[in-house]
């Protein structure tokens, strides 16, 4: 069913702005509502303008979008905790080699033969020109890493308001505030400088009065004093400031929290780990289940505090001091806990949070404990009490507990984590509903069943706990009434097909993320540009400054929680033309790490101005561009219904810019999209028919989930979700990488696609009737997918199949058919057909069946636009 709630932040923030162009693609509603809601904006100008910026530069293979050597290789059938695996094949991940004439060339860097994400660009893919005394040689000591932190649609901006402002191209940033938050840049233990009017910080770019040690605002250009501090005989005399010779850098205030704070290896602090169990499972799920529990015991440190809830019809809160037993004081579910149960419970003499090097033994024996449920009741209308056992867990993190290793009563602290594995919906006690749709009074139970479930969420997230909701089997979960838990404590609901492999490497990545508390993003901007939407996991925050700084205009976002996981999509427009010859734009996060230290992270990004609007379009950025466009298309495709109009404006889309930014070819009708922008329009494609928009997923429930997941990914995992990535096996143990077409299904070959939260391996008939060849091969492959997502998070399902088998239509309807497009066109953009003899080629247009979806050339054509050459 439709999920009735916005997921994710989704807001135009209050500001006024002149009315933008009239554009073909139709204007999303003014305001979208997200639990909380924000007040309804002022502004009626957002046009569905997608963000625009793509890397040209390949995707990386960067630790965050997965990719390490090394990495233990699970066996698809084994539970989870998976075995090494020692294959003679095991270096077949690398290294890569890519077709010469591919129009998706990767950079490879002198470290690693393995191909990267997005080429070396300058941080925040913004170019770091010397501006007056501090910045002539700061390009040289700028990380490259850095670029990761905030990623624009262009590296340049037009000066021209009408030019800049074209809603089907449009300008915006995705930004990773938590991005390497465990690690992080230079740091600095003092209070910052900062702009008496408007709040923004002192930063690489801003001019300093070396006599006096005054600094101008790069966002207000006022002048601001330093006390003395910046007073310095030469500019290079300055770099020793870091915030002067880096654009970004870390404040980090200890106060009182932890004095003598000392960063350490181990992000995951002593904060607690409550899981909470769906005791109403099947044997086979049960068995799955325990399994990957007491993988995921054996994996968690021996710091990290663990407490163990059942709930079915009751909750079961498990003493972790029995060594001798599996010993629980049972709470009913029918009504949340009172006080007094509260109390009883958390000052009896129970211990119900313990740190791991006590509790092992006893965790495991809890699991193995765990039995089927014996009544012959269908599993969706069996009684599940899961508010109440979310509510317990609260009670028991928030509440005194006795640490058993010293017998001392400790509070826990922040970035605690509860962890639900759920089998069914929530069908007993409040926040539930009724077993079946037909009830009569359904809506309003499912109305009032949201609200309570958005509540609860809040109130964990006020306490510093985030709630993940991992399901898995057959049984819907009722998503519309689980997601708002998850989404307003600043955790995430992910779908299993059941409780084996990938369910417990996202139990172990979901305990162990990097989380802060207490986010705050500050957005400020130059030159009168206007920051018009932003998608993310968080909310608008009214924060009242002006009684420090009187002009101050920033942006300010509440963040549900802070995780390299995360990304916010920023939408921008100018107010007017633009006269300066750059642009700055200035992102502050505030946060609190899991050491409990106060951290602002400050990022400052400049950016040159174009008369040109060439100049400009080679700038574009055109995987970033796609993933703020696909951003903003499924923010508003609530459901099937609206995925389908959400293809329409896709084509409006493609549409449009040619007609802005392409040339008409003569005597015809026919507009030739920018060469420029190479790349973008078969990104979109991929969008519009992959299962974001297109109609692969077919349950509503899973549609919802992955929007929701999409909305709140990272850019790595984003462009992955948009554009699958096809790689070929070759002999050697060498891979290479494909466009993602239907050409590369050569039935002598081995293909592992990466589609973001699905990885699959295609294994060629030819190729698979040699029963040697194809075990390497699949070894191979399988050892490539586990390094690509190693750090991804959820884990995706990696799905393995022989040509022509039932499974192999998960991976034929992700790939573009361009079987039916003319040779040249094939060879044109796929290169790697000129490698194959006549008979090869032959037999592989043999192998294709006929159907009606047109091939990127066909749709391109259909829009009455000529297609991009390959780049």
């Amino acid at each position: 069913m439709a999920n009735p709630t916005q997921p994710n932040v989704g807001f135009t923030p209050e500001r006024e702005s002149s009315n933008p162009e009239k554009s073909p693609i139709p204007p999303p509603p003014s305001f979208v509502a997200s639990p909380p809601g924000f007040p309804p904006p002022k502004l009626h100008l957002q046009q569905d303008q997608a963000s625009s910026r793509s890397v040209k530069t390949p995707n990386v293979l960067s630790p965050a979008n997965g990719v390490t050597t090394g990495s233990p290789v699970p066996h698809l059938s084994t539970p989870p905790g998976p075995p090494v695996f020692t294959s003679p094949v095991r270096p077949a991940a690398v290294p890569f080699r890519t077709s010469p004439a591919s129009p998706q060339p990767l950079a490879f860097s002198s470290a690693s033969s393995l191909p990267t994400s997005s080429s070396p660009l300058q941080f925040s893919n913004g170019s770091f020109e010397s501006q007056h005394q501090v910045s002539d040689s700061i390009e040289d000591h700028v990380p490259l890493g850095e670029s990761s932190f905030v990623l624009f649609s262009a590296h340049k901006v037009l000066k021209r308001k009408k030019q800049a402002n074209v809603p089907s191209l449009g300008f915006g940033a995705l930004v990773s505030p938590g991005r390497e938050v465990s690690m992080g840049p230079q740091i600095i233990q003092r209070d910052p400088h900062r702009c008496q009017s408007c709040g923004a910080y002192a930063n690489i770019y801003c001019n300093i009065l070396l006599g006096s040690g005054q600094w101008q605002c790069v966002i207000c250009r006022k002048l601001n004093g330093s006390e003395g501090e910046y007073i310095a005989h030469s500019k290079e005399d300055l770099h020793r400031f870091p915030e002067l010779s880096s654009p970004m850098f870390d404040y980090v205030q200890t106060g009182n929290k932890r004095p003598g704070f000392v960063p350490v290896s181990d992000s995951r602090m002593s904060a607690p780990i409550v899981l909470v169990i769906d005791e109403c499972l099947d044997e086979p799920h049960l068995h799955h289940l325990q399994s990957s529990l007491h993988a995921f015991v054996d994996s968690l440190p021996p710091i990290t505090r663990l407490g163990i809830i059942l709930y079915g019809r009751t909750v079961s809160v498990y003493d972790l001091s029995e060594e001798a037993m599996a010993s629980a004081d049972v709470l009913p579910g029918d009504k949340s806990p009172s006080q007094e149960s509260l109390k009883a419970l958390i000052y009896g003499t129970g211990i119900y949070l313990s740190p791991m090097h006590a509790s092992l033994a006893v965790a495991h024996s809890i699991f193995s404990s765990l039995r089927a449920y014996k009544l012959n009741v269908p599993e969706v209308s069996r009684d599940r009490c899961l508010g109440t056992a979310v509510e317990v867990a609260l009670a028991i993190i928030q509440g005194p507990s006795a640490d058993l290793s010293r017998g001392v009563v400790k509070r826990s602290g922040g970035n605690s984590r509860i962890i639900v594995c759920a089998g069914g919906p929530n069908t007993y006690g409040p926040g539930s509903v009724p077993h079946s749709f037909s009830h009569p009074n359904y809506p309003y139970m499912e109305k009032t069943a949201i609200k309570w479930m958005e509540n609860l969420g809040c109130e964990a997230h006020r306490h510093n706990t985030i709630i993940d909701i991992l399901c898995a089997g057959t049984c819907p979960v009722r998503v519309p009434i689980l997601h708002p838990l998850a989404k307003t404590s600043g955790g995430v609901l992910v779908l299993h097909d059941d409780f084996g492999e990938a369910f417990g490497v996202n139990l172990q990545r979901a305990s162990a993320r990097s989380a802060g508390s207490h986010g705050l993003l500050e957005l400020r901007t130059s030159d009168d540009i206007l920051i018009t939407q932003v998608v993310g996991p968080g909310e608008e925050s009214h924060v009242d400054t002006h009684e420090t700084f009187k002009n101050d205009t920033a942006l300010y976002i509440q963040m549900l929680s802070v995780e390299e996981t995360q990304s916010f999509s920023l939408s921008m427009e100018t107010e007017g033309d633009i006269k300066s010859d750059f642009v700055f734009f200035q992102f502050a996060i505030q946060y609190s790490n899991v050491y409990q230290a106060d951290v602002s992270r400050v990022i400052t990004v400049r950016l040159p101005t174009v008369d040109s609007i060439s100049a400009y379009l080679e700038s574009v950025q055109d995987e970033v561009a796609a993933v703020l466009i696909a951003k903003r298309t499924l923010l508003r495709a609530k459901n099937h219904s609206d995925a389908i109009d959400m293809r329409a404006t896709i084509d409006e889309r493609i549409k449009d810019i040619a007609l802005k930014f392409g040339s008409q070819l003569p005597k015809s009708k026919l507009h030739s999209f920018p060469k420029e922008l190479s790349l973008l329009p078969e990104l979109l494609f991929h969008l519009r028919r992959g299962p974001l928009l297109g109609s692969i997923i077919g349950h509503e429930d899973e549609r919802s989930v992955l929007r929701n997941l999409f909305l709140n990914a990272s850019f790595d995992l984003s462009l992955r979700m948009v554009a699958p990535r096809c790689l070929m096996h070759r002999e050697g143990g060498t891979f290479e990488e494909l466009p993602a077409y239907d050409l590369a299904m050569q039935s002598d070959a081995a293909v592992v696609l990466d589609h973001g939260t699905d990885v699959f391996i295609w294994l060629g008939a030819e190729l698979a009737a040699d029963e040697g060849r194809s075990a390497a091969a699949l070894a191979a492959c399988r050892t490539l997918a586990e390094e690509l997502t190693e750090y991804r998070f959820p884990a995706p399902r990696i799905l393995a199949f022989k040509e022509g088998s039932s499974q192999a239509r998960y991976f034929v309807s992700r790939l573009i058919p361009a079987h039916k497009d003319p040779p040249y066109e094939q060879e044109a953009r796929f290169p790697q057909l000129r490698s194959l003899t006549s008979e090869q080629r032959t037999k592989l247009k043999a192998s294709f069946v006929h159907f009606d979806d047109p091939s990127f050339c066909e749709w391109m054509r259909s829009l009455k636009v000529v297609p991009p050459q390959p780049s």
